[in-house]
């Protein structure tokens, strides 16, 4: 028995799809985001010169942004159904020319244009054509590593955050906003659409008629951690919903929230930079925990983390204290999401990962969206922020049971399936 054993780990170890190809398409994927994602900072950084030159309100404007990420979610079940169809490389260019038609778009300032440039044409049809397809694409390279080479890529969005808004700040202090829409367009264009029509491959694994064929020869879905495939699946998109609603309050309020407690302004943004920094250095510790114990329960330890921090949130208010927090917080949140994509991938075939992943990610984004709002609502009731930190620990406390619920039910799976050989 040990011998058999030690042969079929010998033979999987042999037959891995990863080579060097899989780390150059994993360069590839980070350098697009890093440059797609810029698209969705410049509302941010221009919010409050666009509230001046438009005469409109900052809810307004911050309604726009938040179409963006809830497009991209809706987008990707469309989009990753789609780019196993005509390919990653075709999806991947079509997002970029809808970004970029965006971006024209928005720069001619109607809140109408806006609202369609925002949400519909860089969030539904450019960022969903991107950012869920190419996650998936990703993870079809990859089978020992996967869970480094997602939390790898998922840090484009924060070179972004680095790269891109003193960019934009200057720029728009000059020429203005609309010219910075105008002109991001381009380096959008100039940026993604060679990387992608150059450099991105096939993945080896299912997809296009593959995929369908093998839909087509399954006759009954097995079932995952003892219950029904979707039963799985809905736990894993309302636990995703949970943990983002707490995952966005201190990203959209950390700054605010210093202020109303007498940290200055600077003070907090540079908080909210340590949290940034914190969270892009461990999501590369948080893909090699998912590499040795899966995705699962590399969910719930981010989401315990999540949890006692959003909770400290509320039993400090020293700006040293805070810092610590931040960096805790920032820690904790960071390799969540990718995980959930390695989870779908370690429960889930291959072929089906063009509709699970980007359900999922549907489901995180609406959460994100919910948590910003919701945090904004409790304060416009109660005056403070304690509140809206409570919500926050209630929410995660929900996703722990969820993920909780699942992780138990694979430890006693496996141990099922261990028990014959102590015999």
């Amino acid at each position: 028995m040990p011998d058999d054993v030690g042969s079929s780990l010998s033979d999987l170890q042999v037959q891995s799809i990863e080579s060097r190809a899989s780390w150059v398409a994993a360069g590839v994927t980070l350098a697009i985001l890093s440059v797609a994602y810029g698209s969705t900072l410049l509302i941010v950084v221009g919010l409050r010169v666009m509230e001046l030159d438009l005469g409109v309100s900052r809810s307004t404007l911050a309604l726009a942004g938040a179409l963006t990420w809830v497009g991209t979610g809706l987008g990707g079940i469309v989009m990753g159904w789609l780019a196993d169809r005509i390919g990653v490389r075709n999806s991947v260019l079509l997002g970029a020319v809808m970004i970029a038609l965006g971006l024209a778009l928005s720069s001619i300032g109607s809140i109408w244009a806006l609202y369609i440039g925002q949400g519909v044409l860089i969030g539904f049809l450019g960022m969903g054509a991107i950012y869920p397809p190419l996650l998936i694409y990703v993870s079809r390279w990859f089978d020992r590593r996967r869970g480094t080479a997602i939390a790898l890529i998922s840090s484009g969005q924060y070179i972004a955050g680095v790269m891109w808004p003193a960019v934009f700040e200057r720029l728009i202090a000059g020429p203005g906003w609309r010219v910075t829409y105008l002109g991001f367009a381009g380096v959008v264009l100039l940026g993604v659409v060679p990387l992608a029509a150059l450099l991105l491959r096939p993945a080896p694994g299912v997809g296009g008629v593959a995929a369908r064929g093998t839909k087509a020869k399954r006759v009954a879905a097995p079932r995952v951690l003892g219950l029904r495939p979707n039963t799985v699946q809905a736990i894993l998109c309302i636990a995703g919903f949970c943990c983002c609603v707490p995952m966005a309050i201190p990203q959209a309020h950390l700054v605010a929230f210093c202020g109303d407690i007498g940290i200055g302004a600077a003070t907090g943004a540079m908080m909210l930079s340590v949290l940034l920094g914190c969270a892009f250095i461990s999501r590369q510790f948080w893909g090699a925990f998912a590499d040795r114990h899966g995705g699962l329960k590399t969910v719930l330890a981010g989401s315990a983390f999540q949890a006692v921090s959003i909770g400290a949130f509320l039993l400090t208010q020293n700006e040293a204290g805070l810092f610590v927090v931040a960096a805790g917080y920032g820690f904790g949140f960071s390799g969540i999401i990718p995980a959930y994509v390695v989870s779908i991938r370690d429960l889930f075939p291959s072929a089906e990962a063009s509709w699970r992943i980007p359900l999922v990610l549907f489901a995180a984004m609406n959460g994100m969206a919910f948590g910003s709002w919701f945090a904004g609502h409790l304060y416009d009731r109660f005056g403070f922020y304690a509140p809206a930190f409570g919500s926050g620990v209630m929410f995660n406390i929900i996703n722990l049971m969820l993920v909780g619920l699942l992780v138990l039910r694979q430890s006693k799976g496996r141990l099922s399936l261990a028990a014959p050989l102590t015999v």
